[in-house]
């Protein structure tokens, strides 16, 4: 059973998380031969806050 954790900041709408899902949904099916009901994908929103690159959070770039 293929698992997907998708993290990506907040703010999409549900109408794009749900073509996100089908896309991603029919990709994993094609490249690994696969049904649909066995994918599995999770959607993880997170605040700017929550992540950083470089030891420089993301809402503070260009500070």
């Amino acid at each position: 059973m293929p698992i997907v954790n998708i993290y990506m900041f907040e703010g999409r709408s549900v109408d794009q998380k749900r073509k996100l899902a089908a896309e991603v949904t029919d990709a994993i099916c094609r490249a690994l031969d696969v049904g649909r009901d066995v994918v599995r994908i999770m959607i993880n929103d997170m605040p700017r806050e929550n992540m950083a690159v470089a030891g420089v959070l993301n809402i503070d770039k260009g500070k």
